[in-house]
């Protein structure tokens, strides 16, 4: 497969519906300053930049661990089990746009996480290439996911998170980005 042959099939339709929820997303924070985007305007600590940070984030690794396994997945990073309340924290900073940051250059960071996704995903040779899991509580001990699997779990949470920033939008200025 080249860089100029079109993608058919599963692959297609899986990048396609990825791409779609990504627009969802996007589109919550238009005509917004970094202000706005930085505010939580529900009970919730969610903030539109730091949902665009959070599923970028969140996107890269899975895919890492698509290239690269558990190992890659949990680079740079310790066991869950050995996570702590600091540990904790540090993550949630994750859903906050830091001091310096813009939401344009969060949208860009996306946009070169989409495009890294969507290289790799049309040069993997089988979408059931599988790893195992990380140990964590929330997956099943012995767990392995595949390619396919992880890109449907990419897929949900960006989609998870498209409802969580209409909500926080309209809480702003009353838009309406899903209605």
């Amino acid at each position: 497969m080249t860089a100029t042959t079109p993608l058919t099939g599963e692959r297609a339709d899986l990048l396609t519906v990825l791409a779609r929820q990504r627009e969802f997303l996007r589109g919550t924070t238009r005509g917004l300053s970094d202000e706005q985007a930085g505010l939580r305007s529900t009970v919730s600590e969610l903030c539109l930049g730091g949902l665009i940070k959070h599923v970028s984030w969140g996107e890269r690794h899975w895919v890492d661990f698509i290239v690269g396994g558990p190992e890659a997945l949990m680079s740079g990073r310790k066991p869950w089990a050995e996570w702590d309340e600091s540990d904790y924290l540090a993550y949630r900073e994750e859903f906050r746009m830091r001091p310096g940051e813009t939401l344009a250059g969060l949208l860009a960071e996306y946009a070169r996480t989409a495009e890294r996704t969507e290289r790799i995903v049309a040069g993997l040779r089988d979408l059931d290439v599988t790893h195992p899991l990380p140990e964590a509580p929330w997956f099943e001990p012995g767990a392995a996911w595949s390619a396919r699997t992880a890109l449907l779990h990419i897929i949900a949470e960006t989609a998870q998170h498209c409802g969580h920033a209409d909500i926080i939008r309209e809480a702003i200025d009353g838009a309406k980005s899903m209605g």
